[in-house]
């Protein structure tokens, strides 16, 4: 009346084994299949001027930017840099479009005032001169020289 209580016993310790590597696996880490770029020292720097850019070494092209935001300065490998401004772009209404227009109308309107003037002043210049000449024909004198005539 002896029974074998072995198999059971090998099952158990099976299923301890198990059991234990279970909990290994949950205290460690999971490996992540995922890559991850790190962004490098050289992606976007702050600055407070030109003089700032320059004393920095730079490995690629490095965008600069004021603290501001209203400048930006990219400097390359080779020390070389490039300055630009950056401006909010607001678009115009109805408003702004007919104030341009009226502002070129005047700038039209000027510029046919100079010509004008321009015009009036050598028209004015030659004037005087043939009225002085004229002026002296009137008095028997010309501007041209006279033949001296001899007998």
């Amino acid at each position: 009346m002896f029974t074998n209580y072995q198999p059971n016993i090998d099952r158990i310790n099976n299923q301890i084994a198990e059991l234990e590597k279970m909990k290994q696996q949950l205290q460690q880490p999971p490996a992540i299949n995922q890559t991850f770029q790190l962004a490098a020292r050289e992606t976007i720097r702050y600055a407070n001027s030109l003089d700032e850019v320059q004393r920095e070494m730079v490995v690629g092209d490095t965008p600069y930017f004021s603290k501001d935001m209203s400048v930006v300065w990219i400097k390359n490998s080779k020390g070389d840099i490039k300055t630009y401004e950056l401006s909010e772009i607001v678009p115009k209404d109805d408003k702004d479009l007919q104030i341009e227009f009226l502002q070129t109308q005047i700038e039209e309107l000027r510029k046919e005032m100079r010509r004008n003037d321009a015009v009036n002043t050598n028209d004015d210049a030659k004037q005087d001169s043939t009225n002085t000449s004229r002026d002296d024909e009137a008095n028997g004198e010309s501007t041209k020289k006279k033949k001296s005539s001899s007998i």
